[in-house]
């Protein structure tokens, strides 16, 4: 179980998006959730995706701007995850 940093609410891992910022301050999206740095989740939902950007929950979170280019990858990513979900069920990734 891991805590979503938009509602605060824990969920199983394999109903978050995992993201990461290294050593170099980068944040990525991190598919694998094995990758070095600190970590925050986000729920597979586009609506708290949206949610993240307008609050900077990830800005918080890491204590750094997150750029706004991030926060629509982050939308896109998983909204298509989120897709992928109803097409095929929670099984796949």
């Amino acid at each position: 179980m891991r805590k979503d940093i938009v509602s605060g609410d824990m969920f199983p891992k394999k109903d978050l998006i995992r993201v990461v910022k290294n050593k170099e301050n980068e944040v990525t999206i991190d598919p694998t959730g094995k990758q070095n740095g600190r970590g925050a989740y986000v729920t597979i939902d586009t609506a708290t995706a949206k949610k993240a950007q307008h609050e900077h929950s990830l800005d918080k979170a890491f204590g750094m701007k997150v750029d706004d280019a991030f926060y629509e990858e982050l939308i896109a990513y998983v909204d298509h995850q989120q897709a992928r979900r109803e097409l095929f069920g929670d099984n796949h990734k």
